[in-house]
């Protein structure tokens, strides 16, 4: 199809802030761009849209052939229009958010990526672009998310500790929590299943091992959750 334009038109863009955690801090995935503007400096994953596509698509496309990174959980947060945020051309760039294991997944840089590494939040790298920016919203937007959906989940593996569970709401929230109140509110839940003791948690006030029940969640969800989510720690 050939699309004819009457008025002049920015192009589009997607960009991805992919968070991931190794039991301790919030990670972001990044890639060293292969090409100007900005060659050989850090990004966040992301391109243009083709003209067939919609700008959902184009992040999962971009995203896949620039880290190797696909079929994860992804949402739309902010759009970033500023005049001038490239040096190319009039860009408009949709940002979504993302939450992966980081253990589900080998990097593969790819495309006009020259690298794809992961960085820990708070010791990232000079960015291209306006992706500082783009960053600092998603990071104040994921605290936000995780007290209306259990999407911090995705962050762990299958099987965690509470004690697992309770770092990453510290390392999200930026605060700390007493274990046992922690333990007791996630616990009357009653989304967590108990998968048993741990093999290597001896000495551990908590040593049991729980996955998150989505079956329960949809149930509830459907019956309606309480004004108050049960995760909002």
């Amino acid at each position: 199809m050939i699309y004819q334009y009457k008025y002049p038109h920015p192009a589009m863009t997607a960009d991805c802030v992919v968070f991931g955690f190794d039991g301790k801090q919030l990670h972001v995935l990044l890639i060293e761009r292969g090409l100007e503007p900005y060659k050989g400096s850090w990004a966040l994953p992301g391109g243009f849209m083709k003209i067939d596509e919609t700008v959902e698509q184009c992040a999962l496309r971009e995203l896949k052939e620039e880290t190797g990174v696909e079929d994860i959980y992804l949402e739309q947060f902010h759009v970033f229009s500023a005049v001038g945020r490239d040096p190319r051309e009039r860009v408009v760039t949709v940002a979504f958010l993302a939450l992966v294991r980081k253990s589900d997944f080998r990097l593969i840089a790819g495309d006009d990526a020259a690298g794809a590494s992961w960085f820990e939040l708070g010791k990232l790298p000079p960015l291209a672009f306006d992706h500082h920016d783009i960053i600092d919203m998603a990071r104040k937007r994921l605290p936000e998310l995780m007290r209306t959906k259990p999407i911090g989940f995705k962050l762990l593996d299958e099987k965690f500790s509470m004690n697992e569970l309770q770092r990453l709401y510290e390392a999200v929230n930026g605060t700390t929590y007493d274990r046992r109140n922690f333990a007791r509110k996630m616990s009357s839940t009653g989304l967590l299943r108990d998968e048993g003791v741990s093999p290597v948690a001896a000495h551990n006030r908590f040593p049991n091992l729980y996955s998150f029940d989505e079956k329960a969640y949809k149930a509830e969800s459907e019956g309606h959750f309480a004004p108050e989510n049960p995760f909002n720690v």
